[in-house]
């Protein structure tokens, strides 16, 4: 079978490799479709993470139909279209270090269990929404540790990927007001399509006087302030937090998902005289099949999140398009069938 492996730093190559023979207690998929994260060009440029530094696996936002079914293993059917945890064995994890990759023609799902490794989404999800559910619950477990209340306003700072998934999550549990603040008009516009109430673009407009007139003032000892009650930094640039922290009143949480790779500076007079939270939120610890029924409901919104569609053999034209600011919303790899 085919599949992407980062053989030197900057360097990926789609490789011939044994197919995978299943066990008793596995699974075997057919990879479809399969998404292409920001992680993933941090491993290609580095080569790849130890022990695999030089022969890494990649891939590890999959969906796929399910070819072989072990003897031992319940409540899984061949022909089902699964979406995958790619986390569910801590020592061997599917695209980030372990062993095996889901940017392949089939990947093995050890020792499978419905609802821990796998999960089974209805035919008339396409491959390619159905591919969503691992970062989707990446932005679902961002809303889940900042807790929001129906009657919270909340600015969502970046209207990428992460970004449009906490606005589609924070609607669908009924948040009272959301703003998403980015700098392309693009990313804007999508974000109002999948349900954001107003849209604020960061590089023409001071988005603390218009948070305040779409939020009202926050109490504060401090002027300026908006009656924000959640910031959620979904951009991963110190402007996004410094602007969150800038506009925060009395009592405001700070949710940090994106990754920042400097340090950041924080104004602690700021943070103690108005008692603001920051929360960080890294991955899904229970979070990866809670997303899965929201995007069965609601695919038709989340679909509007992909900007782009590569076929497998074009991989090397996807992760430059990924790895290109500004180029690409979600960009998927699919895999064409027999």
């Amino acid at each position: 079978m085919r599949a992407a492996i980062i053989t030197a730093p900057d360097k990926t190559e789609i490789v011939d490799v044994p197919t995978p023979e299943i066990g008793p207690n596995d699974v075997l998929v057919r990879i479809r479709a399969c998404g292409i994260c920001g992680s993933d060009t941090l491993y290609i440029s580095i080569g790849g993470l130890p022990p695999r530094h030089g022969c890494m696996p990649i891939g590890h936002e999959p969906a796929g139909e399910v070819l072989q079914v072990g003897r031992e293993v319940r409540d899984i059917a061949v022909g089902d279209r699964v979406v995958v945890n790619p986390m569910a064995i801590a020592d061997d994890i599917i695209g980030n270090g372990g062993s095996t990759g889901a940017l392949a023609d089939y990947l093995l799902i050890k020792d499978a269990v419905r609802g821990q490794s796998l999960e089974v989404v209805p035919d008339h999800i396409p491959y390619e929404v159905a591919a969503l559910n691992e970062p989707m619950a990446v932005a679902l477990h961002a809303v889940n540790q900042v807790a929001p209340q129906p009657s919270d306003q909340v600015l969502v700072l970046g209207a990428g990927p992460i970004g449009l998934g906490i606005t589609i999550a924070l609607k669908s549990r009924g948040v009272k007001h959301v703003v998403v603040a980015d700098i392309l008009p693009s990313r804007l516009e999508k974000a109002l399509k999948v349900g954001a109430d107003a849209v604020i673009n960061s590089r023409d407009e001071d988005v603390v006087a218009r948070l305040i007139e779409l939020h009202g003032p926050g109490d504060s000892m401090w002027p300026n302030k908006a009656g924000t009650d959640v910031f959620l930094d979904a951009a991963g640039v110190p402007a996004a937090v410094e602007t969150a922290l800038a506009a925060a009143k009395r009592g405001a949480k700070l949710g940090i998902v994106a990754v920042h790779k400097e340090p950041i500076g924080i104004d602690f007079m700021n943070l103690m005289s108005n008692e603001l939270t920051i929360i960080g939120s890294m991955g899904y610890p229970t979070e990866i099949f809670e997303v899965t029924k929201d995007i069965i409901d609601n695919w038709e919104k989340y679909q509007l999140i992909i900007s782009h569609t590569f076929d497998f053999v074009d991989l090397d034209q996807a992760l430059q398009c990924v790895a290109t600011p500004g180029a690409a919303d979600k960009v998927v790899i699919t895999m064409r069938g027999e």
